[in-house]
């Protein structure tokens, strides 16, 4: 009986496995883990108290693993240099061959880390969230969307789980600011760069703060976190894809007299409750922004770069 279920068992995850392959080749992006595939259950954070690695999924049963001494980035990180391994599926998880004298292996939700001249180590997987999840409006606050409709947003369009899509303007406009919205990136692991899990958070629709799945890669200007052609994050605080993740934004307006710039917008970012810009001077508007610089004020844009990006819990407190 025991073979019988082996054989049922084996059976169901190839299954698995050709269907998310077909889905992948589609140029498919998962929207929930239960149909992401094997590959989804391997890639994610694993750390103990001296190290953290975070595995990023590249699609075909094949991952990169990058190591962090000291930490996961925001949660101890030395921000020394980082050791990349390349790796691939086992029939227990994962295996990432030795490379400058670090090795590693994922077997079920542990992570096993060699080193030359040293002890092997055991990190557990990890799964962050934001402490900023789900943050409540202060009493004066404007909430633009909490699950109930997209009327806030035109164009708007809410899903039938009550999430806002990508590609959604708001209707009212804002000069100076604070901002909490709530996001969730999509999986795609066979993507690369700008096509995996694109969209783009644009204060007053002039100034975009990057919405991409950047998990585990450098944290340019042009990835999460980053303020599009104008600054990189100070770390790449992007947490693997499907988690739900929070930007935390207080922005100030540009100052204008008798027509001219007077004085630069500026702005402060928290991802995921980690401060990644301290009140950072916006000299121009940022790339593909849909309203030019001026006195007037402007409204959120939550970009539509084709990518299904999900937004939930936004409110703004004007200042």
């Amino acid at each position: 009986m025991t073979h019988i279920k082996k054989l049922i068992h084996g059976a169901l995850l190839s299954l698995l496995i050709s269907q998310s392959a077909i889905a992948a080749d589609k140029g498919g992006a998962f929207l929930n883990a239960s149909e992401a595939g094997p590959d989804f259950q391997i890639q994610g954070e694993y750390a103990d108290k001296r190290t953290g690695v975070q595995v990023i999924a590249l699609g075909d049963g094949k991952f990169r693993a990058v190591i962090h001494k000291g930490g996961l980035p925001g949660a101890g990180w030395d921000k020394g240099k980082k050791i990349e391994l390349n790796g691939a599926t086992t029939t227990t998880g994962a295996d990432f061959p030795k490379a400058d004298g670090w090795a590693a292996r994922i077997n079920g939700a542990k992570l096993l880390l060699t080193v030359a001249g040293a002890d092997a180590r055991e990190l557990e997987t990890v799964n962050r969230k934001s402490p900023t999840l789900g943050s409540r409006p202060p009493k004066d606050a404007i909430v633009l969307f909490n699950g109930t409709d997209a009327k806030q947003f035109k164009p708007g369009k809410i899903t039938k789980d009550g999430l806002l899509e990508q590609g959604a303007n708001s209707v009212k406009q804002f000069q100076s600011h604070r901002l909490h919205v709530e996001f969730r990136l999509p999986f795609k692991a066979k993507a690369r760069g700008q096509g995996r899990g694109n969209s783009g958070c644009y204060l007053q629709a002039r100034y975009e703060v990057q919405v991409l799945d950047s998990f585990g890669l450098a944290g340019k200007h042009n990835e999460c976190g980053g303020i599009y052609s104008i600054q990189a994050p100070d770390v790449n605080m992007c947490l693997p894809p499907l988690a739900w993740q929070t930007y935390d934004i207080d922005f100030t307006a540009a100052k204008f007299k008798e027509g001219k710039k007077v004085e630069d917008a500026r702005i402060t970012v928290f991802h995921n409750g980690v401060k990644i810009h301290d009140d950072v001077k916006l000299p121009k508007r940022t790339t593909a922004s849909p309203l030019a610089e001026s006195a007037a004020p402007g409204f959120l844009h939550l970009q539509n770069h084709g990518n299904p990006v999900r937004y939930r819990n936004i409110w703004v407190l004007e200042k």
